[in-house]
């Protein structure tokens, strides 16, 4: 299992929400990029970033601080938030990102993701983000009537590279990963499916590789990693035990 910490930028600032709740926004860092080389240093092999602005805009707004670590660090990064043209894909692979997250364009328009995957092969991934089972775009501020589970097997020929699967409800929580609906989503489709909302500490990784069925590619972590819930080393060892 691949183990991915997340970096939120707003005003090109490392923070964090709950829920999605910007009005719950607690910085963590002035300096992503440092936080980034912090991550490298602790043996994590990925990184999870999202331009949070980009979301909310429907626009890219913090391509300096993305391009600051990746100057800080040479781990691959994937990054989503407010991509939703071709543009906007060739810019940030131009720009040193390993792969492109579509999340609100992927349930607007599921043949753009297709086309998409096609045109950068291994470089696409696709968000999706639900509350209470249903599918949230917009940067979570709207939720729609798409079941999530459905939208992702919607992708399942599509040739991208993973799915990143969000339980809005706990993201920033520190309530535990929710095992049950990452799992329906990994049985669902043959594409790599990686876990996101929530993540307590490392019993929840254990508990993603624990489940049976269709193993769970990977997982984000994000607010108890940042809050000193997580030791790096602790798991990262549970990631390949």
């Amino acid at each position: 299992m691949i183990l991915y910490p997340a970096i939120d930028l707003k005003d090109g600032q490392a923070v964090r929400l709950v829920k999605g709740d910007f009005a719950a926004l607690t910085v963590f860092d002035t300096d992503p990029a440092a936080r980034a080389a912090s991550f490298a240093a602790a043996g994590f092999q990925w990184l999870h970033v999202v331009d949070l602005d980009g979301a909310l805009k429907g626009a890219g707004a913090n391509g300096p601080a993305v391009r600051a670590i990746r100057a800080a660090t040479g781990l691959p990064m994937q990054l989503g938030g407010g991509i939703r043209d071709r543009a906007a894909i060739e810019a940030w692979l131009e720009a040193g990102v390993t792969r492109v997250i579509l999340g609100t364009i992927a349930a607007r328009n599921p043949d753009f993701v297709r086309e998409a995957a096609r045109a950068y092969p291994g470089c696409v991934a696709v968000g999706i983000d639900a509350v209470d089972g249903k599918v949230a775009v917009e940067g979570w501020v709207e939720t729609t009537d798409i079941d999530a589970v459905e939208l992702a097997a919607r992708f399942q020929d599509a040739g991208v590279a993973a799915i990143i699967a969000t339980d809005v409800g706990r993201d920033g929580t520190k309530t535990g990963i929710n095992v049950d609906f990452t799992g329906a989503m990994a049985d669902a489709v043959a594409v790599p499916v990686i876990a996101s909302g929530g993540l307590k500490d490392a019993t929840d990784i254990t508990a993603l590789k624990a489940r049976p069925g269709t193993p769970i590619h990977g997982a984000i972590l994000g607010r108890a990693l940042y809050d000193g819930l997580i030791d790096p080393a602790e798991a990262l060892a549970r990631a390949v035990a």
